[in-house]
């Protein structure tokens, strides 16, 4: 069974509402159990219905860190024959085996392998090796067959499928693993089919994405992405905020506080009453990344090595919670998530919409601070 797979023991693919989301980060760098993320999730049971659920850790191959990992989830042995070919023609592979599991209450698992790999010297020079891998995932998820790359990055690893997050963290045998952040999600599909690639969260190299929320710009997003050569295979509109992130953050080198407007900008009625130098810099924006603006209501965690956003739509018609304890960075969709794992805490509160909280390894970036910080860059 392909893209097309919704079988499941819930006899539906389509709930419109929910979705649960959690993040925690230790910005000393310290890595941690798994144990308080799948309490958190746990705690937001009802967020989800089993349909799918998933999980990224950072810090999780100390011995393999140079190395790109990914993840591969396979349809068939066919496609898996197809794909190690493709593998061994285009990487060096140092290490590979079958991801780990154990016997657990999910659905129908597809083959799971991971690989950590080099890449033999691109062919064109100019060509960054990041960019090279991208190039490589793009084509197995769409030339192999029936085999997807759901995680992609250095020294971190996705592990997602068909499940509660309880069941899908016990499937994948998280006990067994530290780091020093971690994303959550537990989803009710919207518009998309409940299938093992199409859980969040959404990686390429080492940018994912966990999304509550509903993109209702997703074509006009798609398209414009394929013009830089991302191809959107997942069947979920997700997908296309995790290569957002990766073309303006990793490859054009826009700053979180610039993006965030670029997803969900000002209101143009907002626009027009800005200082001059101002409303020139949002109009260019506006202007430059219309296409990328992400229409409908949405709040997500973006998670790269050494960093974790959590940002919401200009609007905020998803809940979206931030708390902080110590060198931590919580970000939930409930506050008593947060406070399932972390009682008492330092500060918590509601960010604004449109407006990034921003965890980095020996840094908190608070809404107030990243306020400031736009306005000085502006």
């Amino acid at each position: 069974m392909g893209l097309s797979w919704n079988n499941n023991r819930y006899g539906e693919d389509k709930v419109s509402d929910a979705c649960g989301l959690f993040g925690m980060m230790d910005t000393s760098g310290k890595r941690f159990s798994a144990k308080d993320p799948v309490k958190a999730m746990i705690n937001m049971h009802d967020r989800g219905n089993g349909l799918g659920a998933g999980f990224a850790v950072y810090g999780i191959y100390p011995e393999y860190k140079q190395y790109y990992a990914l993840h591969i989830m396979y349809m068939d042995k066919i496609a898996k024959a197809n794909t190690e070919q493709f593998l061994n023609d285009h990487f060096k592979v140092v290490f590979e085996e079958e991801i780990p599991t154990r016997e657990a209450n999910v659905w129908n698992p597809p083959i799971l392998w991971r690989y950590f790999v080099e890449p033999k010297k691109p062919s064109i020079s100019t060509i960054s090796l990041d960019d090279y891998v991208v190039d490589q995932v793009m084509r197995i998820n769409t030339e192999t067959g029936k085999s997807f790359v759901f995680s992609s990055g250095k020294d971190m690893g996705v592990f997602k499928g068909v499940g509660y997050p309880e069941d899908i963290a016990d499937f994948f045998r998280l006990d067994e693993y530290e780091g020093h952040l971690w994303t959550c999600h537990s989803r009710f599909p919207t518009n998309t089919p409940g299938w093992w690639g199409g859980a969040h969260p959404f990686n390429i190299l080492d940018w994912t994405v966990v999304h509550n929320g509903e993109l209702s710009s997703y074509g006009i997003n798609k398209r414009y992405l394929e013009m830089f050569g991302y191809k959107c295979t997942m069947q979920t509109d997700t997908e296309v905020m995790a290569y957002t992130f990766d073309l303006l953050m990793r490859k054009q080198k826009l700053p979180i506080e610039l993006v965030s407007k670029v997803l969900a900008p000002p209101l143009w009625i907002e626009i027009e009453e800005m200082p001059s130098k101002k409303r020139e810099t949002y109009e260019s924006l506006r202007q430059c990344y219309g296409s990328l603006l992400m229409n409908g209501p949405f709040a997500v965690i973006v998670a790269h090595k050494g960093e974790m956003i959590g940002l919401s739509d200009r609007i905020k018609l998803r809940p979206f919670t931030a708390g902080v304890k110590g060198d931590i960075l919580y970000l939930s969709s409930e506050q008593a998530a947060i406070r399932a794992v972390s009682p008492n805490l330092d500060k918590v509160w509601n960010p604004k919409g449109g407006e990034p909280v921003v965890g980095r390894l020996k840094e908190i970036l608070f809404e107030e601070m990243a306020v400031k910080k736009v306005a000085t860059t502006i």
